[in-house]
């Protein structure tokens, strides 16, 4: 049986006692604004949220910035009416409910915060852009797509946009790729895992293996290891191998070795394993002037310095680099990144004004 998640229990709890003050405020309510009974009442006020937020772009960390919100828009909504804010205007007539009552206000401010808590996992959820919502990763001949809301449409992959903000699990985690597995390019076909230890088998064996690397091999294992011994493993971040800079096309420019996206605010970082052997070191130099030589390493350096900076201006990502002193000891290596695993989310600052500023609204004022 699934474990329980306190969090959830906790927000069902208060939801219920939210709702037990809601139903015994209603009469009084109905019989204050008039309305018929508790669909319009709700319809007229509790509805708009929708109306009055931006929920594609805002990340909503609280019931009380929800409410901050909600009544920000609210004002908006009233001062765009200019001179058709007045006692017949349906929005007029819910601000003045709402000025004039105290029952009011707080029947709607625990409206609000129950709302919020119904909706908490859609809310509060950092969302990827529609940009940011497909990588493609893996070698030439074996890539593979990481999507969010992944359909297969006209012989190609591509996400539902409008099921983005729904989606359940945390983006780019564990619980994520369990949740869409990965896509295969321009087949409807996906590589699913039925838990957790096929999905690490599979990213360790194919994944990693393939690469050659056994640095990033090194890596890889002890990524399993940390996520086996996460208290809850589907939220720890994905470490995404081999990045492709040039998405689908053949002839790509760069890999880079692993990334890691932050899953609720988005920053990315990647991580290149940069040993002299197969980053600096020169063959085929006898014979050859030391100016040819020189030429050559300061090409190379040149290479490695765009590939950073063109992941950095293309898609944001900050670039961690570990070289030969770095990669001789591969626990100390791991440890070092871990703060970029050990992620949770932080709420933001709450705006305390909007309350104020909604009451003091007065038509004909803007």
């Amino acid at each position: 049986m699934a474990k329980r998640d306190p969090k959830k229990t906790r927000r069902n709890k208060e939801i219920s006692n939210l709702s037990a003050k809601i139903k015994s405020l209603l009469p009084k309510i109905l019989e204050l604004t008039g309305y018929r009974n508790e669909h319009s009442l709700n319809a007229t006020f509790g509805g708009k949220y929708a109306e009055y937020i931006d929920l594609k772009n805002e990340v909503i960390d609280t019931p009380q910035q929800f409410r901050s919100l909600y009544l920000k828009g609210f004002l908006n909504t009233l001062e765009e009416l200019g001179c058709s804010a007045k006692p017949g205007n349906k929005y007029f007539d819910a601000f003045s409910h709402y000025r004039d009552h105290e029952e009011v206000r707080e029947w709607l401010h625990l409206f609000l915060e129950r709302t919020y808590l119904r909706n908490y996992e859609e809310l509060s959820k950092v969302r990827p852009t529609v940009e940011e919502s497909v990588m493609w990763i893996g070698q030439e001949n074996a890539s593979y797509g990481i999507l969010v809301t992944p359909r297969f449409s006209n012989g190609q992959w591509e996400n539902d946009k409008s099921e983005i903000r729904r989606f359940k699990k945390t983006y780019w985690t564990i619980g994520h790729i369990l949740e869409t597995g990965f896509v295969v390019p321009s087949e409807d076909e996906r590589i699913t895992f039925s838990d957790l230890d096929q999905y690490l088998s599979f990213f360790k064996n194919t994944l990693v293996r393939n690469s050659g690397s056994t640095h990033e091999m090194e890596f890889a294992k002890r990524y399993c290891e940390f996520v086996k011994a996460s208290d809850n493993p589907e939220n720890v971040p994905l470490l995404i191998p081999e990045f492709r800079y040039g998405g689908l096309e053949k002839k790509h420019e760069y890999r880079l070795d692993f990334t890691v996206i932050n899953p609720y605010n988005m920053t990315k970082v990647g991580f290149e394993l940069s040993p002299w052997s197969t980053h600096g070191t020169l063959t085929g130099t006898k014979g050859k002037l030391q100016k040819e030589i020189n030429e050559e390493a300061l090409a190379n350096f040149e290479k490695e310095m765009r590939k950073l900076k063109s992941y950095f201006r293309k898609f944001g990502i900050s670039i961690l680099v570990f070289t030969d002193s770095d990669l001789a000891d591969h626990d100390a290596l791991f440890e070092s990144i871990t703060e970029y695993l050990n992620v949770k989310s932080s709420p933001k600052q709450l705006e305390f004004h909007a309350m104020d500023e909604l009451l003091s609204f007065e038509a004909g004022s803007v």
